[in-house]
């Protein structure tokens, strides 16, 4: 089957049979605890007892007390449609022994997908679906890129490299230009390589960073650019005592996607009792609250409430051509069912010192 993408194009997504889903979580479970002690501390997406705000913190944290002036936001385009299978498996041959194993992913691999009845195979990619996917999905940038990056930071760069990655979306902070306009044709050259390519249109290099925005103005450039993350949008911005913080706001897209699948729903669950409406919007609400509650992103928080509240509004008034729904009685609704914008996370600083310890997961 396939799924619709945000950009318009369709995601094919395979659903394995229950063998196939039990024989891969265990392959998974195996193959996870050899791969875990290779994998690189920059490294977050689709680990164990790693999350989004991890990744999230450490970025922050990377670009508050490095020395980053700028900032190489990447996306590889088309990943997990496009990685070769050959490259794959010797990947996977080069730490597990056993031809069983191997084989049983090569299996997966060439599973393809069904569509319209018809089975469709494929020597590039690998299907989403499955739980096996995301590892494997690791284990092949943690070749092609991680322990590239890695090299290339302690033996080419001369000043200060930050890097986190998530998946297939990764984000570099370097202390020079030079060295960041360099790294990035050398990463399409290596990309090129094994088969990948960075999009187009969702892979810039920025100058972002505590001094962005004294030398933009300088040269009349204006505000510091900013970046989207993990669903946030990074910005240069100065707290009270006019030092420098990164500034994480709801990234607009995601908010409106989201306000847009609300509306659809409250539209699906026009006639249900109020209160079945009201428990609904709670958990969504709580939910979007526990993501994105981070420091500084209050306002965004309570204009995603707003919103709700506003097509809650509409949608109730549309249950009836006489409909007595003042906000005097929908402020009522949403005090009783809307729970209050909160700040969920720690200041990254604070957060990322307990969880490392001094063992640095940027490097």
């Amino acid at each position: 089957m396939f799924i619709p993408k945000s950009d318009g194009r369709q995601r094919p997504l395979g659903v394995p049979a229950l063998e196939d889903k039990i024989v891969q979580r265990s392959v998974v479970e195996v193959l996870g605890a050899i791969y875990e002690t290779d994998f690189l501390g920059f490294s977050y997406g689709f680990r164990r007892k790693r999350s989004q705000h991890q990744a999230l913190d450490a970025l922050t944290t990377g670009i508050m007390t490095k020395k980053v002036n700028w900032v190489l936001d990447a996306d590889v385009r088309a990943f997990f449609d496009t990685l070769v299978h050959g490259w794959l498996v010797k990947f996977v041959e080069h730490r597990v022994a056993d031809r069983r194993v191997v084989r049983l992913i090569q299996k997966w691999l060439s599973a393809g997908v069904l569509e319209d009845g018809k089975r469709i195979r494929s020597e590039l990619g690998t299907v989403q679906g499955g739980s096996i996917s995301p590892l494997l999905a690791n284990v092949y940038l943690h070749y092609v890129f991680d322990l590239w990056v890695q090299r290339w930071r302690e033996k080419q760069a001369r000043g200060d490299v930050v890097v986190v990655r998530w998946a297939d979306d990764f984000v570099v902070g370097f202390q020079h230009r030079d060295e960041a306009e360099r790294f990035l044709a050398e990463l399409r050259e290596r990309f090129a390589k094994f088969g990948l390519e960075l999009h187009p249109d969702k892979t810039r290099l920025i100058e972002f960073g505590r001094f962005a925005d004294p030398n933009r103005r300088g040269r009349g450039a204006g505000k510091p650019e900013t970046f989207g993350f993990l669903g946030f949008t990074h910005c240069c911005a100065k707290t009270r005592a006019g030092k420098f913080t990164v500034l994480r706001r709801t990234m607009r897209k995601r908010l409106r996607a989201k306000l847009k699948e609300v509306k659809t729903e409250l539209r699906r669950r026009m006639h249900d009792p109020v209160p079945e409406q009201g428990a609904y919007l709670r958990s969504v609400l709580r939910g979007h609250f526990r993501y994105y509650g981070v420091p500084l992103n209050g306002p965004a928080l309570q204009a995603f409430l707003y919103s709700v509240g506003r097509i809650w509004c509409r949608t109730l008034r549309r249950r009836s051509q006489r409909h007595r729904l003042n906000w005097t009685r929908m402020r009522r609704l949403i005090h009783r069912w809307f729970p209050n914008p909160r700040i969920c996370h720690p200041y990254p600083l604070v957060r990322f010192g307990v969880v490392t310890q001094g063992r640095s997961r940027m490097r």
